[in-house]
């Protein structure tokens, strides 16, 4: 393995979200009122493009909203929302959420294709023991070298490009949704591969934690 980069640190630099996917649209709020500090007004939750931050969102009076429509939120002027509330967790995501967010994620990663086809052409060692690759379901140690020393041959192109030279991954980019579906769970237990990030940003420490 290349373990030029193993001191660096791999959790994404921290990037403001412009854009975000609508994951469920509540016209009239949450049923329980003690679910949000914006309780009694429509609100909606949302993943961001950039690093799959999930959000609250509240929109703008008199604007509805559509599961799956992209909006900005950004700091420039927006058409459709009036304010992010904050960030979500996890589970808090209603039962609508839950179902849209997988078709989401994909809906990103597939329109941000070269992006993460450039993981797949750069991922590295992140110790002596573990590399990036590894940490992709499906993939682990079984196919991690095949897919180094297919990209050492020729850096793949696309997702068509990596099924067609190895078969045996047929939905790459199903394969990086599998992924930051595991990183956005907070429910489950963050051990081995599971405590590492690589597309989304790492919850935030309490100031006194050690």
């Amino acid at each position: 393995m290349d373990n030029k980069n193993n001191k660096k640190n791999k959790t994404p630099a921290v990037k403001k979200e412009e854009y975000a996917v609508i994951l469920d649209y509540l016209s009239r709020g949450y049923v329980k009122s003690d679910m949000s500090k914006f309780g009694g007004k429509a609100i909606a939750q949302a993943i961001g493009t950039e690093q799959f931050t999930l959000l609250e969102l509240a929109p703008k009076t008199g604007v509805d909203l559509d599961i799956q429509d992209t909006v900005y939120i950004g700091k420039g002027k927006r058409d459709k929302i009036y304010r992010v509330l904050g960030k979500l967790n996890f589970e808090n995501l209603t039962a609508t959420s839950r179902i849209e967010l997988e078709y989401a994620i994909r809906e990103i990663v597939e329109a941000n294709e070269d992006k993460f086809v450039e993981f797949f052409n750069t991922a590295d060692s992140l110790s002596t023991r573990l590399h990036s690759l590894e940490l992709i379901p499906g993939i682990g140690k079984k196919y991690m070298w095949d897919i180094i020393k297919a990209r050492e041959e020729k850096p793949f192109e696309s997702f068509e490009d990596i099924t067609k030279r190895l078969p045996t991954l047929t939905d790459p980019a199903g394969m990086i949704v599998n992924r930051v579906k595991q990183e956005l769970d907070t429910s489950i237990v963050r051990r081995g591969k599971r405590k590492y990030y690589l597309f989304t940003q790492a919850p935030r420490r309490p100031r006194n934690s050690k």
